[in-house]
């Protein structure tokens, strides 16, 4: 089956089976009992002004939430303090560092396999939910995209197919955590694969594991143009969502931005997960002000003030 027609195949039969499921929560009434949880990437010192302006959960990144390169002992003051938050952490991003190199013809996976695995299980110990697998630096194939010559061209495609093997042997090693490893697709001036929530899609479907499921960035579908129906194809397989401002990159409420078709889509498919501000957040002095403004906007568009 070539690339688009299983890209439309995937797409048409998760967009069935998502609104199938829609529907039928609307019809049991259960719609009511869930709702999108609210989060932002900052650390656990910012929770208690979190907690109080009503958010959900913290997000914060792997290497300082989970040190994965350091013991156990070394982490422990760490763990302690996630445990001890005022907010939960429901999600950490920067999976893997740039140091360790997935795709190209110099690609390493022990090292990096061994750091996530880590990563992951002392994300069970601190109760995470999601892994956010962005990681450009890791991930981007070696090479001048705009190059003259073919063989100064980065393969995208052998990278794609490196960037999945990966994932597949990842989840091996994680079979029996409860952590999920999300992937983000990444705007095209950040990474040279998985753009669009789509190619995400096409490589959980190929992994094949619980462990291994999908993130969508609004403001990097925004940049690209990706319809909100992305979300629909994903269904159940979308298991956290990104967002910041269209163009600025700040945060929520702090231009015009339109969210509603992309929180609409999420409430047909009756999504229940959270929803993180990867944003700006403007001048240190305005920072409960304006992350106020966020939730309060992203509770407008969810229908949740």
């Amino acid at each position: 089956m070539d690339t688009l027609n299983r890209r439309n195949f995937i797409g048409i039969a998760a967009a069935a089976a998502a609104t199938t499921a829609a529907a039928d929560c609307c019809k049991a009434k259960k719609c009511c009992k869930g709702r999108i949880l609210f989060g932002a990437c900052r650390g656990p010192n910012d929770t208690p002004m979190m907690k109080k302006l009503g958010y959900d959960f913290f997000e914060w990144n792997v290497a300082s939430a989970m040190m994965p390169d350091k013991s156990e002992a070394e982490w422990a003051p760490t763990r302690d303090k996630v445990l001890g938050a005022a907010l939960p952490i429901r999600s950490c991003n920067g999976f893997l560092p740039g140091k360790f190199r997935l795709t190209g013809p110099n690609a390493k996976w022990d090292e990096a396999l061994d750091y996530a695995e880590t990563a992951c299980r002392r994300g069970d110990v601190l109760g995470v939910k999601t892994i956010v697998f962005g990681s450009s630096g890791a991930r981007n194939v070696p090479g001048d995209l705009l190059a003259e010559k073919k063989e100064g061209r980065p393969d995208a495609e052998k990278g794609v197919e490196q960037y999945t093997e990966f994932c597949r042997l990842l989840c091996k090693r994680i079979a029996d955590c409860k952590v999920t490893v999300v992937i983000e697709p990444l705007r095209q001036n950040e990474s040279n694969i998985i753009n669009f929530v789509w190619q995400g899609l096409q490589i959980v479907e190929d992994v094949g594991s619980p462990r291994l499921q999908q993130l969508a960035d609004i403001f990097h579908m925004l940049c690209g143009r990706e319809s909100a129906r992305s979300l629909i194809e994903a269904g159940p397989r979308l298991k956290h969502c990104h967002i910041a401002a269209k163009v600025t990159r700040q945060f929520p409420g702090s231009n015009d931005t339109d969210f509603a078709p992309y929180f609409n889509a999420l409430k047909l498919i009756g999504y229940t997960g959270g929803v993180s501000c990867e944003c700006g957040w403007g001048n240190k002095q305005d920072l409960e002000k304006n992350m106020a403004t966020a939730l309060a906007t992203l509770k407008g568009f969810a229908g949740q003030a």
